[in-house]
């Protein structure tokens, strides 16, 4: 196999986190331009059926009965050749080998399944039972199944997930100039001290909205393997800044702990995470998960920015001193305020750091009020 298909290989993985990402992994191993897929697609065509089981271990070895013992490189039209013969085959946990072929393999039968075929039963109870992907390729309804960790994914063809990428994608698109429009509103806001709780949890709620769409077309691309490299870079255009943004706006507005209440940066960023896509496009819920109490008074109360979202728009400023400059001057009016003297006295500022960051916040400040405006 080529080197990028081993690389992709998947391996044992334990809780919900490492489900998806051994999915991921064992999706980018099948994905079409990989030796693995162009094997299975043969299989497929000669409509012979097959069981694969993508790694190997002593717990492997404990399940298969008979058949042969090969360790010979993996070809793709060797798969297919050894798919004729009645029983599964076992690749190395890097797929760069076949290690047996014709095997029974023999599951533990007290393992539930939910398949009703001879073949996708076995393929269920071998994956949870090993943890390794199990691939199974039937020869009746012509499709290929792919089991881990005890869930099940259908391969598709690359036009039918395309389809829905575009659709997918358009959608982003969509949403991407919603944001863009919340954001820029947002900017003008921030320097006129006019910005409420609303208008933070609605740029808040369109990021996290454009974060989850490109997920999902994130998915599409594992799928797709080579033939969804363009569609690689139309995302990567279109999410560039999306989760900077997302943390500077979170540590421009978490409120400041108190005795009651108290939410760090990651907190706010992990609650909007879990946010139900209902209760997402609720602001209230959005103003919660942000730290705020969500109440329609709250959501109308007037906040500040700490400055952090609209230094990081100035060119060449580091994010040390970002932070420095955040915490001398303590919000944005203060630091739109400050003279190139005052800048100076921050330490790491010098005279021509001063100037570009004074040169910035006002370029900065003239842009945004004349896009709210003009």
């Amino acid at each position: 196999m080529a080197a990028n298909d081993r690389a992709a290989a998947p391996g044992k993985s334990g809780g919900s986190a490492g489900s998806d990402r051994q999915m991921r992994a064992s999706l980018s191993a099948v994905a079409p331009g990989t030796s693995l897929r162009d094997g299975l697609e043969r299989v497929l065509r000669g409509n012979t059926g097959g069981l694969i089981v993508l790694g190997s271990d002593k717990t492997v070895e404990t399940l298969c009965s008979g058949g042969f013992v090969l360790d010979v490189e993996f070809t793709a039209t060797r798969l297919r050749e050894l798919c004729k013969l009645d029983g599964g085959i076992v690749l190395s946990s890097d797929l760069s080998k076949i290690l047996r072929a014709g095997v029974q393999l023999v599951p533990d039968p007290t393992i539930p399944t939910e398949e009703t075929g001879t073949r996708h039963r076995t393929a269920d109870r071998v994956s949870k039972q090993v943890g390794f992907p199990v691939v199974s390729v039937s020869q009746s309804m012509r499709l290929i199944a792919l089991y881990v960790d005890g869930h099940r994914r259908v391969l598709e063809d690359s036009a039918a997930i395309l389809s829905r990428a575009n659709q997918a994608l358009a959608t982003l698109e969509r949403y991407k100039l919603r944001l863009d429009e919340v954001a820029g509103t947002l900017s003008a806001l921030e320097i006129e001290d006019l910005v409420t709780v609303r208008d933070v949890s609605a740029v808040a709620q369109r990021l996290e909205m454009v974060r989850r769409i490109a997920t999902e077309i994130t998915e599409y691309v594992v799928e797709l393997g080579t033939d969804g490299r363009l569609l690689a870079l139309q995302l990567d255009e279109l999410i560039a800044g999306v989760e900077p943004e997302r943390e500077l706006v979170v540590r421009d507005y978490v409120p400041e702990p108190t005795a009651k209440r108290s939410r760090t940066v990651d907190q706010a960023l992990h609650e909007l995470n879990a946010l139900p896509q209902a209760e997402l496009l609720e602001l209230s819920t959005v103003a919660r998960a942000l730290g705020y109490t969500g109440s329609p008074e709250t959501l109308d109360s007037a906040v500040s920015p700490r400055g952090f979202r609209l230094l990081a728009k100035v060119p060449r400023l580091p994010g040390a001193i970002i932070d420095r400059l955040v915490e001398h001057f303590g919000g944005l009016q203060k630091l739109l305020a400050a003279s190139v003297d005052d800048l100076q006295t921050v330490d790491g500022v010098g005279e021509a750091r001063a100037r570009s960051v004074r040169e910035g916040l006002s370029r900065l400040a003239e842009s945004s009020i004349l896009e709210r405006y003009v």
